[in-house]
This record gives structure tokens, C-alpha cells and sequence, in this order.
């Protein structure tokens, strides 16, 4: 399917990746980080308006340490938003941040693409040498997909995050670049990670 006008800035097997447009994804992202089921996974915890939403999206292109962009299917459905963010030029590390919010879309690979082809971004385009990530301990899902595409546990913040009544820990991962390359042209081969 052909889509008119669209920016392709990444493209995967399973999602490109393009420019957040306010104008089309405002309403989306909105709906999103207000979801119980999706937010519990995130730092924020309060409920987002629009106009607060809408501020974050226009604050991203005035940054020079973050980049976020939104995860769309092959045949043009936004589906969440995947970044690098504290891009640290001089040492060449950043941290990753995904979220998929549109459930239906969970669990079935399409976040794994993202994240390989803004790796494959960082690593190869970016020059960066190191990506660290965080996952909450009982998003195993998020766990398992970071796991197969390169990331290590480097360290645990014991009882880090409130979540459903309970103090939670706080997983923190990293993959290297020449740790993740082997994988990378496993992926672009066969799109297989494992």
C-alpha cells in the first residue's frame, strides 16, 4: 500500500520509522500514555492532557540529545513511538525508550524490528559504541525482546518503582556495538534474532 506524502526515515521488515507529525499523532499518543495497561510500563504516572502532550511533541525537535520517532506498520498504521534519548556525543552512548501503544500490536515483533533498525541507526549511522536501556522486572515481554536483540542486565535498582501497591525493580541493560553486530547481520539476513 501506497501512502501519500509519507516520510520514510528507517524502514524494517515489520514498521518504518518516521518524523512524529503533531497533526496526526497527537490524539494517538495522548490516548496512549493515559492507558492504565500501557502506562504502568512508563516513568510518567500522572494523566496527560492534550495540551501537555502537545508540548512534548513540539519540544522534540528543539533537542539535540533525544531523538523519538513513531513506529507505523508497513501498511501505515502508528502504532507507538521508539527513541534515543541522552545522546551523550563525546562518550557515544544514549538511551533507548519504546512504547508500543497500541496493544494489539504487542508481542508480535514489531517492536523487536523497531528497536533493531534504530539500533542499526545509532551503531552504524550515529557512530554511538554503547545503548543502554531500563526495564521494569515484571514487563517481561520488554525483558525478552531487549534480551534478543543484544542488551545484557548490567544492573538491578532493588525496589526502584511503585507500581499496583508494591515497591518494583528496576532492570538496567546495555548491548555494545560490536556485540550487537553479529545479530544485526543475523536479522538482516534471515529476520530471524535467535
Amino acid at each position: 500500500m501506497k501512502i501519500k506524502n509519507r516520510v520514510v526515515f528507517l524502514r524494517g521488515r515489520k514498521v518504518i520509522l518516521r518524523p512524529l507529525d503533531k497533526e496526526t499523532d497527537l490524539e494517538a499518543c495522548q490516548r496512549w500514555i493515559n492507558d492504565p495497561e500501557v502506562r504502568q510500563y512508563l516513568k510518567r504516572f500522572l494523566p496527560t492532557s492534550k495540551q501537555t502532550e502537545s508540548e512534548w511533541l513540539d519540544s522534540l525537535g528543539k533537542k539535540t540529545d533525544d531523538i523519538v520517532l513513531a513506529i507505523e506498520t508497513l501498511d501505515g498504521k502508528f502504532i507507538g513511538t521508539m527513541g534515543l534519548h541522552k545522546i551523550d556525543w563525546k562518550d557515544r552512548t544514549a538511551i533507548t525508550g519504546a512504547l508500543i501503544g497500541d496493544k494489539t500490536y504487542w508481542g508480535k515483533g514489531y517492536g523487536t524490528d523497531a528497536k533493531m533498525v534504530l539500533l542499526d541507526y545509532a551503531f552504524n549511522q550515529l557512530g554511538l559504541r554503547k545503548i543502554c536501556s531500563s526495564v521494569l522486572a515484571f514487563n517481561k515481554r520488554s525483558l525478552r525482546y531487549n534480551l534478543h536483540c543484544g542488551y545484557k542486565v548490567e544492573g538491578i535498582q532493588k525496589k526502584q518503582i511503585f507500581r499496583d501497591g508494591k515497591y518494583r525493580d528496576k532492570l538496567l541493560l546495555a548491548v555494545f556495538q560490536e556485540d550487537w553486530l553479529p545479530i544485526w547481520e543475523k536479522y538482516r539476513r534471515t529476520g530471524k534474532i535467535k
